[in-house]
């Protein structure tokens, strides 16, 4: 079996506004990761927000696109 060469650790808050989180990475302490809603998500949930931010699912598209 292989061995583990990395193990991320993250935390996630929920900021006011629908939708709307930080991501902080233990690796990256300074550099907080903002997500929200924008686009075909935010007519999904029928709400228009103050700020429109990458979605969770845009972040993970990016990771599998490359």
């Amino acid at each position: 079996m292989g061995q583990i060469i990395h193990v991320t650790k993250a935390r996630v808050v929920k900021e006011p506004g629908r939708g709307m989180k930080t991501a902080y990475l233990d690796a990256f302490p300074d550099t907080p990761v903002p997500y929200g809603i924008h686009g075909g998500i935010k007519k999904f949930y029928k709400t228009e927000p103050e700020i429109e931010r990458p979605a969770t699912l845009d972040h993970l598209v990016m990771a599998v696109a490359g």
